[in-house]
């Protein structure tokens, strides 16, 4: 009996220890099958390239220090990448997924596995079609859970949704942007926005297209939220409801409450929602930012915020979105953004900087005989539009492949002038090559990206591979080195993987080049990617194996 009393606290010790003891990292393998199925939107029918035959594509979920195994077989006509968005790929650019960058594009019939472990990350992050415009309709949402045992650092909701906002183009999103091409023109806008892949009932033919949430009145829910559109910042409201912001690209931040988000192409943004209103129907909507005179898919997306046990009969009520040009709300609700900064979850901004960079975003104008007005608009960072190679770079730098491209970005504009001032319809000689910046192992650096006004002043969301970086600073008009800095917030600055420049200003970023390898940056309009407005980043090896590129995987493809 002695014994017996004995053995009893010795087991409740050893199923107490078993549970303290942190959850062995789990292996998650997706099967990732790129197929073109038939969707019907806005009372057009027209074959997408999908993968698994949804659209928007399926949703991984993984928890913080899971290895993850991604099979993407490819049965579309078009060669395919993937690219897991906002995931650091320590040492591991072969899975990171950018054509041409990190690797060869997965021909039609074959495969590839995209390997890689998630670490020190958590949050709402997404993948989406990393060549051509096929990210138009191949994307999805990609939620890392908290490690076993980790509460959120806010109030815990009573349930999450995923909420992806998107755009659709009644034609084929291909031949749309090869006849823009074709003719030197911008391509045609999309026909219109979607939550979820559906437009909502303010489009025609969209009665079953319309994304409904069921919620019971009292409880708080977390809308995971991205924007996956080709072109535009999106507002993004819940009418009569407030949105407390908690996360911005998988980063916590310090919670504020707001009636709507700025979300531009690329980004994540994570918010708390009370159902505290009287029950009824209430839209969710998303509708274009633009302040600028350039055309835009103006019109609103809608899904449903529906309380339980009310009728479908019910109209439901628009939320007041921001003007659609209402460029002070968007400079207020950027500069609410802060980073979380706690002991836990620190800020660790570089306050020393080996390498300054200044990096000018243009756009231009070229001579085209063939196209219709004779001209073809391009854009340029540093009077440089960036040309894809046909050897994907990390091979060309990992096997040290000569002539694929040279190491000699500049670190300013060759050709300084007033980049705000009047506008200029000039390309500054503007040249093209695939040419990448060279970066010491965990040097640190800041890049100033100043908008220009050649053709014409404009927003751009910028999104760094391979790295999360500070946004330090941003301001209207040129960036003053010797006065603006001095404005910086290096304190709790938001962290994140995408940043919008905001029209006509400026913004600085810093990050510590921790993460060996080939790292694209470019902006996410892919509009102005397909005109070179990107170039990508050499970052060396650093001393000891553990800071040097993993070797490739034997099943990666080749051009």
């Amino acid at each position: 009996m002695a014994n017996q009393t004995s053995f009893f606290p010795l087991l409740g010790f050893i199923v107490f220890a078993f549970l303290c003891l942190p959850a062995e990292a789990a292996i998650k393998k997706y099967q990732f099958d790129i197929q073109v199925a038939n969707v019907s939107r806005l009372c057009h029918a027209k074959p997408i390239v999908t993968v698994n035959g949804r659209f928007p594509g399926p949703t991984i979920y993984v928890r913080e220090g899971d290895r993850v195994q991604i099979n993407v077989t490819n049965h579309a006509q078009y060669n395919m990448s993937i690219h897991w968005h906002g995931l650091k790929q320590y040492r591991n650019g072969w899975a990171d997924g950018p054509a041409y960058i990190t690797q060869c594009p997965i021909k039609t019939g074959n495969s590839y596995v995209y390997d890689f472990n998630v670490t020190g990350q958590r949050g709402t992050l997404w993948w989406h079609a990393h060549i051509l415009w096929l990210r138009a309709t191949v994307y999805g949402a990609i939620v890392i859970l908290p490690q076993q045992g980790t509460p959120f650092p806010f109030p815990q909701p009573d349930r999450e949704e995923v909420i992806v906002l998107g755009e659709w183009w009644n034609a084929d999103v291909e031949q749309v942007e090869n006849q823009g091409n074709a003719l030197g023109l911008p391509p045609n806008m999309s026909d219109a926005h979607t939550i979820n892949g559906k437009p909502g009932p303010l489009f025609p033919c969209s009665e079953k297209y319309t994304y409904a949430m069921e919620v019971e009145k009292g409880k708080t829910y977390l809308l995971r939220i991205i924007n996956a559109a080709l072109n535009d910042e999106l507002f993004f409201s819940v009418a009569n409801h407030t949105l407390t912001v908690v996360e911005i690209d998988a980063v916590y931040t310090k919670p504020f409450s707001t009636e709507a988000i700025l979300i531009a192409p690329g980004q994540t943004t994570n918010v708390l929602v009370r159902a505290n209103h009287i029950p009824g129907r209430y839209f969710m909507a998303a509708r274009p930012f633009m302040d600028a005179p350039i055309s835009v898919d103006n019109k609103t997306a809608t899904a449903i915020f529906q309380y339980k046990g009310v009728s479908e009969t019910v109209i439901p009520k628009l939320p007041d979105l921001p003007a659609p040009n209402d460029t002070e709300f968007a400079l207020s609700y950027d500069n609410k953004l802060r980073s979380l900064n706690s002991p836990k979850y620190p800020a660790n901004v570089p306050l020393k900087v080996d390498r300054n960079l200044f990096y000018t975003i243009g756009l231009g104008i070229n001579a085209c005989p063939t196209c219709l007005n004779g001209t073809r608009l391009t854009a340029s960072l540093n009077n440089i539009s960036f040309v894809m190679p046909q050897t994907a770079l990390l091979q060309a730098h990992y096997f040290n492949i000569k002539g694929v491209y040279t190491t000699d970005f500049p670190d300013k504009p060759p050709t300084p002038f007033n980049y705000t001032g009047a506008p200029l319809t000039a390309n500054l000689k503007t040249t093209q090559g695939t040419r990448l910046s060279k970066v010491a192992f965990n040097s640190t650096v800041e890049l100033v990206i100043q908008d220009t006004n050649l053709l014409t002043v404009e927003s751009h969301p910028f999104h760094l591979h391979g790295y999360n970086f500070f946004v330090v600073g941003t301001g209207i008009g040129n960036f003053d080195p010797k006065k603006d800095p001095a404005k910086y917030n290096l304190v709790d600055p938001p962290e994140r993987n995408t940043v919008g420049v905001p029209t006509g200003g400026w913004t600085a970023i810093r990050f510590r080049a921790d993460n060996p390898g080939v790292w694209f940056f470019h902006c996410h309009l892919e509009l102005h990617t397909g005109w070179g407005l990107k170039t990508a980043f050499v970052v060396e090896d650093g001393p000891g194996s553990d800071h040097n590129i993993l070797h490739p995987p034997k099943d990666l493809p080749q051009c």
